[in-house]
């Protein structure tokens, strides 16, 4: 199974969790053969030059030739090329698992947490793009923790 996995790659954190994620997910089925963008030393040495069309080209190739997309939606607003990469998915009907990890969804039934929505700037939940996520769950499933990731992603395998 052809795994494609989107998220932002451009600080050690982002680099670091990308690559302890991906080492879970191959761990899963030696069968797996998942794309790691920044693996692809061709388009992500930063020392190096790709312009915008290799980029895209790359990514989008082996996004195409893919069975299954995973999508991490966590940071201030999804990834744009993250966001970019679930609608060229949907588009090609291609299933993506989003993985939303941010911890402000935490206390959904908090009655003062509730109650703080109607304050200006009091909103106490993070806000994620509903098109983005709708895209997502029109053609897969969004989790909240690594587990059910994991899960998600073996229930594709079988």
């Amino acid at each position: 199974m052809k795994i494609y996995f989107a998220n932002a790659l451009f600080s050690q954190a982002e680099i670091n969790y990308n690559a302890q994620l991906a080492a879970k997910i191959r761990q899963l089925d030696p069968a797996i053969d998942l794309y790691l963008p920044q693996e692809n030393a061709a388009i992500n040495d930063k020392e190096a030059y790709a312009d915008s069309k290799m980029i895209a080209q790359a990514d989008t190739d082996k996004l195409l030739q893919s069975d299954l997309m995973v999508a991490v939606l966590d940071g201030l607003s999804i990834d744009n090329g993250v966001a970019s990469e679930i609608g060229i998915a949907y588009a090609k009907e291609i299933p993506i698992i989003g993985l939303y990890t941010d911890t402000r969804q935490k206390g959904s039934n908090n009655k003062q947490k509730l109650a703080a929505l109607s304050e200006i700037a009091e909103n106490q939940f993070h806000y994620v793009n509903l098109y983005t996520t709708g895209l997502i769950k029109l053609n897969g499933t969004i989790v909240n923790n690594e587990p059910d990731l994991l899960q998600a992603v073996a229930k594709y395998l079988k």
